[in-house]
């Protein structure tokens, strides 16, 4: 009788592709529709002018190449806080649930490489893919502020920033929000669930 193979073996599931091409068509469209997300949430932006956050996207179309790669995996990007010390407007994953073209994935690289070791293929890895895209992780006070400004996570959960120190002993942290509470805890970075994906925010 032939050996029935070991849970995963050969699991090999579709890479991410971050696609930072953005033709001038595409940036206008992007524009309008995060305009209209702008103007849509205007609880999540205080007093903040769009005319002035867009003056800043189209002086630095690299951002803007950067929001795409957000939107195109499902982020839902929105500009959510304003960084009076740097002068910076701060985007950030609004999608309800974590972006579902960013899930399936391992913490980071050297999670990811000890997973395909095993003959287990992620997607990708939640560090290398936002350093593609341009943007940071949220760490744990970034990802409790955006949850005071809405309700997400809710039956998804996301990666986060995990300091250096629980990392060099294999572990990753997460989050996600039940029960209207968030919280936040600890996985292998090579996990890897169908649920999972990361928000990561981005400095205009």
């Amino acid at each position: 009788m032939a050996k029935k193979p070991s849970k995963g073996s050969g699991r090999r599931i579709p890479r991410i592709v971050i696609d930072l091409e953005l033709s001038s068509e595409q940036a206008e469209q992007l524009l309008r529709m995060l305009k209209g997300r702008f103007e849509d949430n205007m609880a999540r932006h205080g007093d903040l002018d769009w005319p002035d956050i867009q003056a800043r996207l189209e002086a630095h179309p690299e951002k803007l190449a950067s929001l795409h790669a957000m939107e195109d995996t499902g982020g839902a990007p929105d500009v959510v806080w304003y960084d009076g010390h740097t002068d910076e407007y701060i985007f950030c994953d609004c999608s309800v649930q974590s972006p579902e073209g960013r899930r399936n994935i391992c913490y980071d690289g050297e999670a990811q490489e000890e997973r395909e070791k095993k003959d287990v293929y992620p997607a990708g890895n939640a560090v290398d893919l936002a350093a593609a895209m341009g943007i940071q992780l949220l760490n744990e006070a970034q990802y409790r502020e955006l949850q005071k400004l809405g309700a997400f996570d809710t039956t998804t959960s996301s990666w986060i920033e995990t300091p250096v120190d629980i990392r060099q002993l294999g572990g990753a942290l997460f989050a996600d929000r039940r029960f209207d509470h968030v919280f936040v805890y600890h996985n292998g970075a090579p996990s890897f669930f169908a649920a999972r994906g990361f928000r990561g925010l981005l400095r205009v």
